[in-house]
């Protein structure tokens, strides 16, 4: 056991007066004060026996902090503490004695090119860690360097906490740790800790006694503890850039013009963006050392009929496109024709939960917050919080942030209880959009498909066993991914090649990182681990290649067939195989021809817009898919049936029966991927009680019958209200009627 400090130098083992503030060392500077928005910052990084294997990623993760501190915070200042270590240096041990193990690598300065070679090469230590000690180690720095100033002051731990901490001589380790918080609150030091484990590591009684200790620094209000098993997820455990909390609003929530609840609203998300890159000029010569190398840029505006005239700016006024036209309006009218509402936020009313889906949520979300320090706020907070989740409420709100403010908020209030004794309860608020903001795309179901499409009980289950291997969040296991720890590719690699380009301009990109790439490509061990549930995904399809079409979206979605049409389309392919080797062929329609040579003769000017004789599937699904307007579906519709029955009223002794088989096959097609089912099914039903005393037409209404060509039912179509049981015997009816 290292010697610990004579009780006569310090209260508590750990080398910290809970009376005075350690003793600073002459040899320091005069603390100076800080800006509000500057933070400093020390590393206390686990370099111990079980941490090698992890080095790499701590590395990679302090390495990612100091580039974007390098980028938005340039003056923050930064120290390195590495513990685990074989040999010991630190100020503690000299003075006091004992803090074996603790290496200072870094004293606390403004973050530098120096910094980041502090992290290059991490030692892999010999002796077990004791993160108690670099602790205070870096709590004492912290003491030293910023004193009694108001200067945000953090310690970030990085350990496993895996190593059994040496008893002190008096007491027990919860009071050093009540001792070590004690000071943390006094000094307004706050620490971040991330435990990092791998999942295959057995817990035993050490990390339990080990998280129990850094969990009672989180009791205390003085610690945020966080616990990470991949090299991903500790990655985006760190948060590399701390955004200062500022209100968007400070007011009154109006329940009514009577109860008002004081309260605040901060941003409780927000996107994190690239960082903007500025032109930069290299006309100055390279030995100005103070160019800046700004780039300007000034705009003049011309007139057309007058090129060579500068139009002054009170010569100018806006323009805004209304169709082909451009609408002048001056900045007075603009000013006058403004919404100018007055600053509040008011509530408009109460709805059910389950009334506002998570789609509807728009842009970032809200922290409502009731004043701090006032009781009446909290309580009120808290009571209508509470009420809401007990009904299941959520709360609608129209809300303006500042005076003159141009738009007005529409959003829902969510309740968010606290489950911290010390944390009131709060509302989340979320923007939900207007009707204009409002879009709807209705997208078919797989359902409606004839049972020919439908997948089979072993394609279904190859694919649902597919889901199942790819879960990120499968049943009895962590999250995989969580978003609180899971970094943006983008913005990490961006910072990569930029620190690189810093030291080398003619530097390539680099290969991505390997916990970038666990972030965007599936895990390679699953998926050879699962290779042969794979390969059983792929044999329980027919996998096709899937050439380029040039049809419309209509024409391909009608490109889908039964075995019943492929079989069909198969005879027609050998009939023209046969014709095409000089056999007998199938003579001709001599209608269809007559048409043929008259469009001939007299070519229409319209590419669509009519059915003709010759090919009228064809010319069908060519005004499905022109689409030049809402009601141009419609109108193909009512043109195919329009031809349909003329074939089957003028047919002389079932002459088009087959040309109208067909048409009646690309009618009740389209009819169900357009989800227009009625119109099919009043169209059939019309036509038979109209023709159902001809002879003829009985006969092909069996023939419809026989080729399966039925009423559309609910399998095929939701929106139909006609049952299988119904299509089937509607058709039965038209046989016993011609018995």
């Amino acid at each position: 056991m290292p010697p610990r400090p004579p009780p006569s130098r310090a209260r508590n083992s750990r080398g910290i007066n809970r009376r005075r503030r350690p003793r600073r060392r002459p040899d320091f500077p005069t603390p100076r004060g800080m800006a509000r928005n500057k933070e400093g910052l020390v590393l206390l990084l686990d370099v111990g026996p079980t941490m090698h294997r992890a080095l790499q990623e701590v590395k990679n993760v302090c390495t990612t902090l100091l580039r974007k501190k390098l980028v938005f915070h340039r003056s923050d200042e930064v120290g390195v503490v590495l513990f685990g270590t074989k040999e010991t240096h630190n100020d503690l041990a000299r003075e006091l004695g004992g803090y074996k193990h603790v290496l200072v690598k870094h004293d606390i300065k403004v973050v530098d090119e120096e910094t980041k070679d502090a992290l290059e090469n991490l030692p892999r230590g010999t002796a077990p860690g004791d993160f108690l000690d670099a602790i205070v180690v870096g709590l004492d720095m912290l003491i030293k360097r910023f004193g009694d100033t108001k200067a945000k002051q953090r310690l970030c731990l990085i350990t496993d906490a895996q190593h059994l901490l040496r008893d002190p001589p008096q007491g027990t380790k919860e009071d050093q740790v009540d001792t070590i918080a004690d000071q943390m609150k006094k000094h307004d030091i706050k620490m971040d800790c991330i435990v990092f484990r791998e999942s295959g590591v057995q817990h035993n009684s050490v990390m339990d006694e080990n998280d129990r200790l850094l969990y009672h620094f989180r009791d205390r209000s003085v610690a945020k503890v966080v616990q990470v098993d991949t090299p991903t997820a500790l990655l985006g455990a760190l948060k590399t850039r701390n955004v200062l909390p500022v209100t968007i609003f400070r007011g009154d929530l109006e329940v009514s013009s009577t109860f008002k609840i004081k309260v605040w609203a901060y941003k409780k998300t927000s996107e994190e963006k690239f960082p903007t890159l500025k032109k930069y000029s290299d006309k100055a010569p390279p030995s100005d050392q103070f160019a800046s190398h700004e780039v300007k840029v000034d705009y003049e505006y011309k007139s057309i009929l007058e090129p060579d005239t500068v139009v002054p700016p009170d010569q100018r006024i806006k323009g805004y496109l209304y169709g082909p036209q451009v609408v002048p309006i001056s900045s007075a009218e603009w000013e006058a024709v403004k919404f100018k509402p007055e600053k509040g936020v008011k509530l408009l009313g109460f709805a059910d939960r389950s009334s506002i889906p998570r789609s509807y949520f728009m842009k970032d979300v809200n922290s409502f917050v009731p004043e701090p320090g006032n009781t009446k706020a909290i309580v009120a907070v808290s009571a209508l919080a509470r009420a809401m989740q007990e009904m299941n409420k959520v709360a609608i709100l129209r809300c303006v942030w500042r005076q003159n403010q141009a738009n007005v908020a529409f959003g829902v209030l969510t309740p968010n209880i606290s489950s911290v004794n010390n944390v009131p309860d709060s509302f989340y608020f979320n923007i939900l959009p207007f009707a204009e903001d409002i879009r709807d795309f209705p997208f078919r179901s797989f359902s409606s498909l004839p049972p020919s499409s439908q997948p089979t009980e072993e394609q279904q289950e190859a694919a649902d066993n597919l889901v199942k291997m790819l879960d990120l969040a499968p049943p009895g296991r962590e999250e995989i991914l969580r978003p609180d720890f899971t970094p943006n590719p983008m913005l990490e690699r961006f910072y990569s090649y930029l620190d690189l380009k810093s030291k080398q301009p003619d530097a390539n990109p680099p290969p991505l990182d390997s916990c970038l790439r666990r972030i965007t490509e599936p895990d390679p061990d699953v998926i050879n681990y699962r290779a042969p549930l794979i390969q059983n995904l792929g044999k329980s399809f027919e996998l096709k290649e899937n050439p380029k079409r040039k049809k419309a979206r209509t024409q391909e979605r009608l490109a889908y067939t039964d075995p019943d049409d492929q079989a069909k389309s198969s005879e027609n392919n050998a009939e023209k195989a046969t014709a095409a080797d000089g056999q007998a062929k199938k003579p001709e329609d001599p209608y269809a021809e007559k048409a043929r040579a008259i469009e001939v003769l007299f070519p229409s000017t319209e590419k669509v817009g009519k059915i003709g004789d010759v090919n009228p599937v064809k010319d069908f699904e060519a005004m499905l898919a022109e689409r030049s307007s809402s009601i141009w579906v419609q109108k193909a519709i009512e043109e195919m049936k329009k031809y349909t029955t003329n074939l089957v009223q003028n047919s002389l002794q079932g002459d088009y029966y087959e040309k109208a088989l067909e048409c009646f096959v690309a009618l009740r097609k389209a009819c169900i991927i357009e989800q227009e089912p009625e119109e099919y099914n009043q169209f059939v039903t019309k036509l038979y009680e109209r023709l159902k005393k001809v002879d003829d037409v009985v006969k092909f209404f069996q023939l419809l019958s026989s080729k399966n060509v039925l009423l559309i039912c609910k399998e095929e179509a939701p929106d139909s209200d006609v049952t299988e049981e119904m299509a089937r015997s509607f058709f039965m009816k038209t046989e016993i009627s011609s018995e």
